[in-house]
C-alpha cells in the first residue's frame, strides 16, 4: 500500500469510529519504537507501522449504532464488535495486501496471552509476535488517552498504565513484550510521543523529519 492509501483509510476509520488521528499516529510511533529497539529491518518496520495504522480497519464493517453506542454494549452487540479483526483481515486481502506482518497484526491484535482474547482464542506463542507487542501498545495508548471519565495524560497517566501492564503480564499480555515496552517507557524513548501527540494538544505535522525533530527536542539533542 502507498502512504496515501494508508492515510485515506485511516481517515475513514476515524470518521466511522469517532476516534482521533492522534490515537492512530501514537500507536504507529510506539510500534516503530518497539521494533527499532528489536533491530527489525526498515522494510519490516514499514509493514508493521502500516499494520498499526490500520489495526481497526475492520470497524468499517460494524454498524454505526453499535460502534458509536454511548451506553454499555449488550452481549450480542459485543459479539459483533469481536468480528472486526477478521473483517479487517478480509478487507486487506481484498485490497491485495500479502504481507503477513500487516495481516497478522490486524487479525490477531485482540488475542490474549492466556487465551481469553478474540476472535480465535489463541494463547502464548501461538499468537504472532507482532500482534503480541501491539496488544501492549494498543492497551497502553488506551490507558493514556483522554476519555470522558479520565482527563490525565503524560507522565502520571503513563506511570499508571505501565503498572497496569505489569499487573497483566503473564495473563493478558506476553511478559517479554511488557518488559520491552516498559524499558522503552522508563528510558524516556517514548516521552516525545506522550508530550507532542497527546489528546490535549494540536496534532503536529506527521512528516518523518518533523517527528525526528520532536524526538530530538524532548531528548535534549
Amino acid at each position: 500500500m502507498t502512504p496515501g492509501q494508508v492515510v485515506e483509510l485511516v481517515q475513514q476509520i476515524e470518521v466511522k469510529d469517532l476516534s482521533t488521528a492522534a490515537h492512530t499516529w501514537r500507536v504507529v510511533l510506539y510500534t516503530r519504537a518497539v521494533f527499532e529497539e528489536l533491530g527489525s529491518s526498515g522494510a519490516e518496520i514499514t509493514a508493521l507501522t502500516q499494520g498499526a495504522a490500520l489495526h481497526d480497519i475492520g470497524k468499517l464493517d460494524i454498524p454505526d449504532h453499535i460502534l458509536q453506542k454511548p451506553a454499555k454494549l449488550t452481549d450480542d452487540e459485543f459479539e459483533i464488535i469481536k468480528i472486526h479483526p477478521v473483517s479487517g483481515y478480509a478487507r486487506l486481502l481484498q485490497m491485495g495486501v500479502e504481507d503477513d506482518a500487516v495481516l497478522d497484526l490486524v487479525r490477531y491484535h485482540h488475542e490474549r496471552w492466556d487465551g481469553k482474547g478474540y476472535p480465535f482464542g489463541l494463547a502464548g506463542e501461538d499468537i504472532p509476535s507482532a500482534a503480541r507487542f501491539f496488544a501492549v501498545i494498543d492497551s497502553f495508548d488506551a490507558m493514556t488517552s483522554v476519555r470522558p471519565y479520565r482527563k490525565e495524560v503524560g507522565a502520571e497517566a503513563g506511570d499508571r498504565a505501565i503498572a497496569q501492564l505489569e499487573q497483566g503480564a503473564g495473563s493478558q499480555y506476553d511478559p517479554e513484550c511488557v518488559e520491552m515496552f516498559t524499558h522503552l517507557y522508563r528510558s524516556g524513548e517514548l516521552d516525545y510521543i506522550l508530550h507532542h501527540f497527546n489528546d490535549t494538544v494540536p496534532l503536529p505535522s506527521f512528516g518523518v523529519n518533523e517527528v525526528e525533530r520532536l524526538r530530538a527536542e524532548i531528548k535534549g539533542e
